[in-house]
């Protein structure tokens, strides 16, 4: 299914030059996946000290934005400048989980969002990419399908973030919307185990 993951070839092209300074640099992946797990961190306790304030909504979309950068970055450099190590896999992987946890989960102390509802998306969300994950342990390629990866998921919050801010009091919409969010991780979570089945079965 479409998925702004789709994208991706196109924005690590952009990324590519930035990427060969960090190695240049002598910057690990390690060190900027690293910095992309404290950046959500960092984001998320400032909605948890300020979750009736419209400015940590307002920034999520760009700290979205730099982590996905960050994300794209650390690959490259492991994948192009044969800086992969098993311990930077783990890092990639665990570190997305945690800082999707890190970032997504404060939303549920934003009084425009259900915090079941939250809660639900976190929990989906984690989810989707333990399917991936195992996709790659059972012998298929690690799986992105959508329609809610990684990239959909942060394009959806930032969209509910900025609207939280400027329309704090929208009630009932926010929560059809984080409804929807976790109906699409419902299906990404069988996209992805059904095509991981395809592609063992041949």
């Amino acid at each position: 299914m479409p998925s702004v993951y789709d994208a991706k070839p196109a924005f690590q092209k952009l990324l590519r030059p930035l990427a060969r300074g960090l190695v240049a640099a002598g910057i690990t992946p390690n060190q900027v996946t690293v910095a992309a797990f404290l950046l959500s961190v960092a984001a998320g306790a400032a909605i948890c000290r300020w979750p009736s304030s419209p400015w940590p909504l307002l920034a999520l979309p760009v700290v979205l934005l730099v982590r996905m950068a960050l994300n794209a970055l650390d690959g490259m450099m492991a994948r192009e400048h044969d800086l992969a190590t098993p311990l930077g896999a783990i890092l990639n992987e665990a570190g997305d989980v945690a800082a999707d946890i890190a970032l997504y989960l404060p939303l549920a102390l934003v009084p425009s969002f259900h915090p079941w509802l939250v809660l639900m998306v976190v929990v989906l969300a984690g989810l989707t990419e333990l399917v991936g994950i195992t996709a790659a342990a059972i012998g298929a390629s690690r799986r992105y399908d959508g329609p809610m990866g990684k990239s959909d998921r942060a394009l959806w919050i930032s969209g509910l973030a900025i609207a939280a801010a400027l329309w704090p009091a929208g009630g009932e919409w926010f929560s059809v919307a984080l409804a929807m969010i976790a109906v699409a991780e419902i299906a990404t979570i069988r996209n992805r185990a059904r095509a991981a089945v395809r592609e063992i079965e041949g």
